[in-house]
């Protein structure tokens, strides 16, 4: 970090942001709205209190090309989840049973480490799983303004999150990078504790796509720098909740948007006994949902090599987690 952005940093006064963290006295930030008072010992859902509870801030370099770029993307992965995928790769800062899923940052910590990756060459700023999380990323956001960092930032999300929420965030996102995730309300309660997750995401994901439209706008090195890419995780053995997630954005938002098919599945968490979670995806059902992909007229997007499952294992128990 350049000497006058550490003076700078060193002025800061963290408690100039402390009127953000005000809607967690009484948590409804996500669609749980729990009212949970997280400054308090009795939390909700997520299990989060109110401070920068952050499990890795890394430079990471496997997302999709518009989004990593040659230089990789400054992520913040928050601790807990407002979902609880019983498959997660994320689990060991996911599972809101874990106490130890992140450490209690603070802030000037937590600017330091993003300045260190925005200075080495990333232009983004990608938070994952925020959406319990969203007064603290603001806060971010706001106090790298302040300090004269203004990174593209990205919001990595599972699309269960609140349309007031995200109208909040409106001026602060400038890409949104979902995950819709089932188009089945049965496998949303079974796999994730979420049975109303397919209104809630759909929802979602119109708010975004009024906030950003159908193009994903990207600057000279291809990096985004505006708009929206909809990722989709295709099941093992639950082909028609892809086919139907696919039917949804085409008929309801657009066949313009970028799309990402996952194929990286891998048996994961408490899923590796439970079939036919309990098996990687076969090719012909990747590419079942990649024929319907065309034939509904996607244009824009990505398609993943079947075998990319061994490349996403990530271990968070690490310095980095992806560098294993």
């Amino acid at each position: 970090m350049a000497k006058d952005r550490i003076n700078t940093l060193a002025s800061l006064n963290p408690d100039d942001y402390n009127h953000l963290l005000e809607p967690l006295g009484k948590c409804t930030i996500c669609p749980r709205k729990c009212g949970a008072n997280r400054f308090s010992e009795k939390l909700g859902y997520c299990k989060s209190d109110a401070s920068f509870f952050i499990s890795s801030i890394c430079v990471h370099r496997g997302e999709e090309p518009p989004i990593s770029g040659k230089h990789g993307i400054c992520n913040v992965f928050f601790g807990h989840c407002n979902l609880q995928c019983i498959y997660c790769q994320n689990h060991q800062i996911s599972d809101n049973s874990e106490i130890d899923a992140a450490k209690r940052w603070e802030l000037k910590g937590v600017l330091e480490k993003i300045i260190r990756c925005l200075d080495s060459g990333c232009k983004g700023l990608g938070f994952v799983s925020p959406s319990h999380f969203v007064p603290q990323m603001k806060i971010i956001i706001h106090a790298l303004r302040d300090l004269g960092y203004y990174p593209t930032i990205v919001y990595n999300t599972n699309a269960y999150d609140n349309v007031e929420t995200l109208k909040e965030i409106e001026s602060l996102v400038d890409v949104y990078l979902p995950d819709f995730k089932y188009s089945d309300p049965q496998l949303g309660k079974d796999f994730s504790d979420a049975s109303g997750y397919p209104g809630i995401a759909k929802a979602a994901l119109k708010e975004m796509y009024r906030q950003k439209g159908s193009s994903l706008i990207t600057d000279e090195d291809n990096l985004a720098e505006r708009g929206i890419l909809i990722r989709h995780l295709v099941l093992p053995g639950y082909i028609e909740n892809s086919l139907n997630v696919l039917r949804f954005v085409a008929n309801e938002i657009s066949t313009s948007i970028h799309i990402s098919l996952m194929s990286q599945y891998h048996p994961a968490f408490l899923a590796i006994d439970l079939p036919p979670l309990n098996r990687s995806l076969h090719k012909v059902e990747y590419f079942k949902v990649v024929d319907e992909f065309h034939r509904l007229g996607f244009r824009r997007g990505y398609i993943q090599e079947l075998e990319s499952y061994e490349n996403y294992r990530p271990d968070f128990d690490q310095d980095h987690p992806f560098d294993t």
